[in-house]
């Protein structure tokens, strides 16, 4: 008889891998096909201490006595249809009583679903009060399904004895073992750790370290000292866009260099990432070995793909703890040196001459004459983006709709934060399609003379029109549906003009660079007004390209050049086998 090793899908195989790097190895099985490709592949793996049970009703009452006396997880493991709707009053106990248990089911193709497929049932919700998480696993096609199983297994198995334990449940769509069983060696997985403030720290190793800050609060005196301290023990630098509101020492905002579509910055390979704050609209390309992630949600957030360690903290704790650890290192800032005089470069080369009248122009002119703790909502993408590549010795808070990433609010958030304080002067800059998707915002009652919002006109979808999108292959035909172009006035000079003024706004345009810097500073301006203003800036789409081309081209090298030209000429299948070639 053929020897059997581990079966040969991909997903069985990283359950495998890390149930064995999270130490769990008590299996209670029930018989069946639908799990064969996992129970077949451990049954002879000297890791893993299974037990066999008929009944899975009695199964999991088993886990249950046997996770309470041991101490220890314990994984059930059943075939499709009824039998894990058997696991049910058990899991319930577990659930009150807060024990480890990891429910393993399997099911054939999600697309099974609703069409009278033998031994298929649905598992996509489960009872409030039979498991504190249940997650899917698809069967791996490709890196991201691989990404998908590996996060889903870590979550899933983390979850176990995360705040109190409890049992957790993962759905595994598999083809039964069809595959095969040749696999002899499991693949490496990553495995992910979940840290409290009383666990022992892993320690901070020398190399290139960055903090990268989403969305994130103005930081507190405290915070940001211990930040210092972190950076000036470990060499490190913090990563930001407009909306991380940091303004501490050793502060980068990265997108200037790192969105080079020539250009690769040697120093942007950090050999360590932490994480802090929320959903980032910088989109800043980032190279790192390994995240830390650091939050009280506790959350495994993968947003780099290198995730590592999960800190289930506020950060004021694991700056002052990792501090504390590092009480020996001497002062050094040699890496935000670096970064700074690239930036510095990088910055000397832009020529506001050279860059058309467009979002960008504007929010350079905007940023250079804001006071100091000025606060901004800027609008998703284009707007965003726009902001991102300029920095000055002011602090400026910034916010934008980054959580849910629509365009439907931007309005409306910065109505709401003028009410906080009425002495205060509140600035927003809005594309056309966000203003008119929220224009009921600007009639409300309560808005009194602290609103300044600029709009920017240009007649529908700019980020459809421009070349990092995929919408702009199609060039002309982009406009009807997909960019939503000439709706609302199509870029009229009096639709605005009228709305405003008779909301009580004072109403101000600008279709040329001229006539915006005949006005910016009136709009700007903190004192002696009467009214809130809308200042409607007239721009044009292929503008709007061609000045990002502009900021992102200012600096080249051969294997950012090398880099570019390939992703413009080579097909998909072409570039994967460059990439395969590479890793060997």
């Amino acid at each position: 008889m053929k020897q059997l090793y581990y079966s040969n899908e991909k997903n069985v195989q990283i359950l495998i891998s890390l149930l064995k790097a999270h130490n769990i190895r008590k299996v209670i099985a029930s018989p069946g096909t639908c799990n064969i490709s996992f129970v077949g592949s451990i049954q002879k793996d000297p890791f893993f201490q299974i037990y066999s049970c008929v009944d899975e009703r009695s199964a999991c009452y088993m886990a249950c006595g046997l996770a309470e006396e041991s101490g220890e997880p314990v994984v059930l493991s059943c075939t499709g249809a009824t039998a894990s709707r058997n696991y049910i009053p058990g899991l319930t106990e577990a659930y009150y009583r807060k024990l480890p248990i990891l429910a393993i089911t399997f099911a054939f193709h999600q697309a099974n679903l609703g069409n009278n497929i033998p031994q298929f049932i649905d598992r996509t919700t489960t009872l409030k009060d039979m498991v504190k998480l249940s997650v899917q696993v698809p069967i791996i096609n490709n890196q991201d399904d691989k990404w998908q199983c590996e996060i889903a297994i870590n979550k899933a198995i983390l979850e176990l004895n995360r705040n109190g334990k409890g049992p957790v449940h993962i759905n595994f769509i598999n083809i039964m073992g069809e595959k095969g069983f040749d696999t002899k060696e499991l693949p490496k997985t990553r495995k992910i750790y979940r840290l409290k403030y009383n666990d022992e720290f892993p320690k901070i190793l020398d190399g290139k370290i960055g903090i990268f800050i989403g969305a994130h609060s103005k930081f507190d005196e405290n915070l940001t000292r211990q930040i210092e301290e972190f950076c000036e023990k470990n060499n490190s630098i913090v990563l930001c866009d407009y909306t991380s509101n940091y303004y501490g020492k050793y502060r980068i905002l990265g997108n200037l260099i790192c969105n080079q579509e020539r250009y690769e910055f040697s120093e942007n390979n950090f050999d360590l990432l932490i994480h802090i704050g929320n959903v980032s609209g910088s989109y800043m390309k980032i190279k790192t070995k390994e995240v830390w992630r650091v939050n009280p949600d506790g959350e495994i957030r993968d947003t780099f793909r290198k995730l590592k360690y999960v800190f289930e903290m506020n950060e004021f704790q694991f700056f002052e703890k990792i501090n504390r650890m590092s009480e020996e290192k001497q002062k050094n800032i040699e890496f935000y040196q670096k970064w700074k005089k690239e930036f510095n470069e990088i910055e000397r080369k832009i020529d506001l001459n050279q860059i058309c009248f467009s979002n960008i122009w504007v929010a350079k002119n905007i940023i250079d004459r804001l006071p100091n703790e000025s606060t901004v909502h800027l609008a998703i993408l284009n707007t965003l983006r726009s902001w991102n590549f300029f920095d000055n010795d002011k602090r400026i808070y910034g916010y934008s709709n980054t959580g849910g990433f629509g365009i439907d609010g931007i309005t409306s958030s910065l109505i709401g934060a003028s009410l906080a304080n009425k002495e205060k002067i509140y600035y927003g800059i809005v594309g056309d399609l966000g203003f008119f998707y929220d224009l009921n915002a600007i009639g409300n009652i309560n808005i009194k003379n602290n609103v300044r919002l600029m709009v920017i006109n240009n007649g529908g979808g700019t980020e459809f029109h421009i070349h990092i999108c995929p919408g702009y292959k199609f060039g002309e035909d982009v406009n009807a549906y997909i960019a939503a172009d000439g709706h609302f006035g199509n870029k009229s000079k009096e639709l605005v003009k009228h709305y405003a003024q008779d909301l009580g706004f004072e109403y101000l345009s600008a279709e040329t660079k001229d006539e915006f810097l005949s006005k910016i500073d009136y709009f700007i301006s903190q004192t002696g007004y009467e009214r809130s203003i809308i200042f409607e800036v007239f721009t044009d789409a292929k503008h709007e390209d061609l000045a990002l081309k502009t900021i992102t081209n200012l600096k080249t090298s051969i294997s950012g050049k090398t880099k570019k030209t390939l992703k413009e000429v080579l097909s998909p299948k072409t570039k994967q086998a460059i990439k395969n070639i590479i890793k060997k």
